[in-house]
């Protein structure tokens, strides 16, 4: 975020106003993913950006020791009234992180990281990482191979977070404060109604900070595609194929 943005005018923080929403239709991640992310022992773990939890929970689930960072207040909110296990939870920003120097044996980041001013934000991961410690950044994104998925992405176009799933596995984009990183895509899905379609599209930033004539366009749009589509029309349930884009970076 740049220092000429304030907290309201960002898509970042225009998810708050639907946390709800945001949790109960936003994939999970896949516990292979986070294994390979982590590794399988416990550990003092940080979700940056935290959200409503999501990632926070399949850490917890893992049996690591997480802390939640998340600069929304209705986002923390959620997250922890919804994530029972909690080491800790800070109201705090990617680039004032709240904690203290080499406090954490991995930072992970959960469809945050494209976020953060990188500038500021990747010197505090790595003051607050311990020497052999990991960032983890994660994102899903849709899977695109599938037609109608390649139909929605038309409407509603790719997100920030989508396109930056890609951009974190180029060269020096962790320098100089981390090595490159090592990347592995697992696949997965998530069961979708139309209702919950058209929430999930409710709970983009793009929706969230759009004016009522492009929030009414977009809906319609999808609806019909949901009612018109051979692949969706008349279904009960429809499963929504993603790919989830995990890197771990070492301290350099």
């Amino acid at each position: 975020m740049r220092s000429d943005q304030t907290p309201s005018a960002t898509p970042a923080r225009s998810f708050g106003r639907a946390a709800d929403l945001y949790d109960a239709v936003r994939p999970t991640y896949p516990a292979e993913a986070l294994t390979w992310m982590t590794g399988p022992a416990p550990l003092d773990v940080v979700d940056l950006g935290a959200g409503t939890g999501l990632l926070t929970r399949g850490l917890v689930a893992l049996g690591h020791r997480v802390t939640a960072v998340e600069p929304d207040r209705q986002m923390l909110d959620k997250l922890v009234a919804s994530s029972p296990g909690l080491a800790g939870h800070r109201q705090g920003s990617a680039e004032e992180l709240p904690l203290p120097d080499g406090s954490a044996d991995v930072v992970c980041a959960g469809q945050a990281y494209h976020w953060f001013d990188r500038e500021r934000a990747l010197p505090e991961i790595r003051r607050v990482l311990r020497p052999d410690g990991l960032f983890a950044p994660v994102w899903n994104g849709r899977d695109e191979s599938v037609d109608w998925v390649r139909a929605l992405s038309e409407i509603i176009g790719a997100s920030t977070g989508e396109l930056a799933a890609t951009a974190a596995a180029r060269p020096g984009h962790y320098g100089p404060y981390f090595t490159e990183a090592e990347s592995k895509i697992v696949r997965g899905s998530k069961t979708f109604d139309r209702a919950g379609l058209i929430g999930l599209i409710q709970s983009r930033s793009l929706y969230l900070t759009a004016d009522d004539d492009t929030k009414g366009r977009l809906i319609a749009a999808v609806e019909y595609l949901v009612d018109t589509h051979p692949r969706l029309a008349g279904r009960d349930t429809f499963e929504m194929p993603y790919t989830t884009h995990a890197y771990r970076a070492r301290p350099a």
